[in-house]
């Protein structure tokens, strides 16, 4: 049993999967999140997720651990139900959640509320990350002479968005990249004369069409893999960008989105910069670090 600082007793800490999806939703409505249930199914199937029960129906506190590999793993949905807020449990989760890691370096986006608690379990800020949200301008269009051009992905590209994200990334996302043809309402990959050199998605969420992950060989190639994308949605468009990496983030703004929230993003464990990062234009979501 898991005792609370109010001395109220929770079942152990379990873990979730697909039929806690609308317990998962229940408990992001609870704390002023939109319920997310498409982001959830996927974290649900393909990653591991933990919750306690809460006493009084559905879920106390959820948390997600996605895994890249055996050394590395992301931290997204960390979730504790508003009435039982301040009581003990994330920290409960979250060293549940380190001691399934085994070990891996672990990362995350973390807000302004939840940083202390990471930093007390040994998280460091590694970067910043900004949230860009809002109705996309497509530019006038102007001749294009740098010889790239993007098109939707074919089944036959999995293999090399694979292998171009193994290299950018330095571990191992199949099992969520994978998913992206199914899970996203738009893939596409970038082509030059010397092969692909970037891919993008673009999936919905509740109140917005998130563009991510973003992996493409130069600010320009990210630019227009973005641009293409956003071309056909007709809704909110959500972006998270490295505000202290130039180029996008003003280009972004230019292009009608304006900054929305900051976090920050925090390691814990053994951390040293892998693959490519210059590639790593936006991530697959804050929930997948």
């Amino acid at each position: 049993m898991l005792t609370d600082r109010n001395g109220i007793r929770f079942p152990p800490i379990r873990g979730l999967g697909p039929a806690d999806l609308e317990d998962c939703a229940a408990l992001s409505v609870d704390r002023g999140w939109s319920p997310e249930k498409a982001k959830w199914s996927l974290l649900l199937e393909h990653a591991e997720a933990f919750g306690i029960d809460a006493p009084d129906g559905g879920l106390a506190g959820a948390v997600v651990l996605a895994r890249y590999g055996k050394d590395l793993a992301s931290v997204g949905m960390m979730l504790v139900a508003a009435r039982y807020g301040r009581r003990g449990l994330g920290r409960a989760l979250m060293e549940h959640l380190l001691d399934a890691a085994a070990g891996a370096t672990v990362t995350l986006f973390a807000t302004d509320l939840g940083k202390p608690l990471y930093e007390k379990l040994g998280f460091q800020t590694i970067r910043r990350s900004a949230a860009f949200v809002g109705r996309f301008r497509t530019a006038p269009a102007t001749t294009d002479n740098s010889k790239m051009r993007s098109r939707p992905a074919m089944a036959a590209d999995m293999a090399a968005i694979l292998d171009i994200d193994m290299t950018t990334f330095g571990a191992d996302r199949g099992q969520i990249l994978t998913r992206l043809p199914a899970f996203a309402e738009q893939l596409r990959v970038l082509e030059t004369e010397a092969g692909l050199a970037g891919y993008a998605a673009a999936w919905r969420n509740t109140t917005s069409t998130v563009i991510g992950p973003v992996v493409a060989a130069n600010a320009a190639a990210a630019r227009r893999l973005i641009s293409d994308l956003a071309a056909k949605v007709r809704r909110p468009i959500r972006l998270d960008l490295d505000p202290d990496r130039p180029g996008l983030p003003e280009w972004a703004h230019a292009h009608g989105l304006e900054l929305m929230s900051r976090t920050a993003v925090m390691a814990h464990g053994d951390w040293n910069p892998r693959g490519n990062p210059d590639w790593l234009f936006a991530p697959i979501s804050v929930a997948l670090a």
